[in-house]
């Protein structure tokens, strides 16, 4: 089991499979919820502690979002219809054998900010959702 915690340590995550290949989203909710999104996928047995301090957002009809009430560490994306989580990487105790592979919504990424990583780099037409983040 790979680990992931929040800044206070009032939540832990405990992931089952963890995908060393993460993804940056630049779509404009992901930008306002926290400058930039960097998470991986994690699957499998998935176990939380500290569910008490675990705030959860609708952030649309076909995903939601959680943050540490405490901190305000944010801790996961997860698709409504889909068992998996996305957490960002930078929760993990141990990063560095993750790979930085994929930019989603590239289409609107701001000019203020780019990375010099080669990566796959999907636009909006892309990504198969239910109704698109706010552009």
């Amino acid at each position: 089991m790979t680990i992931a915690n929040c800044l206070c340590g009032h939540v832990s995550i405990s992931c089952e499979k963890v995908n060393r290949h993460f993804t940056t989203c630049h779509c404009n909710m992901c930008r306002r919820w926290g400058g930039l999104w960097m998470a991986t996928e994690c699957s499998g047995t998935i176990t939380i502690t500290g569910q008490e301090k675990i705030a959860v957002y609708d952030s649309s009809t076909w995903a939601e979002r959680a943050f540490c009430t405490s901190c305000g560490t944010h801790l996961y994306y997860k698709v409504k219809r889909e068992p998996q989580l996305y957490i960002p990487v930078g929760l993990f105790e141990k990063v560095d054998d993750f790979v930085f592979s994929r930019q989603i919504f590239f289409d609107h990424k701001p000019d203020y900010y780019g990375f010099e990583n080669k990566t796959a780099n999907y636009n909006s037409e892309d990504i198969p959702l239910a109704d698109p983040p706010d552009a």
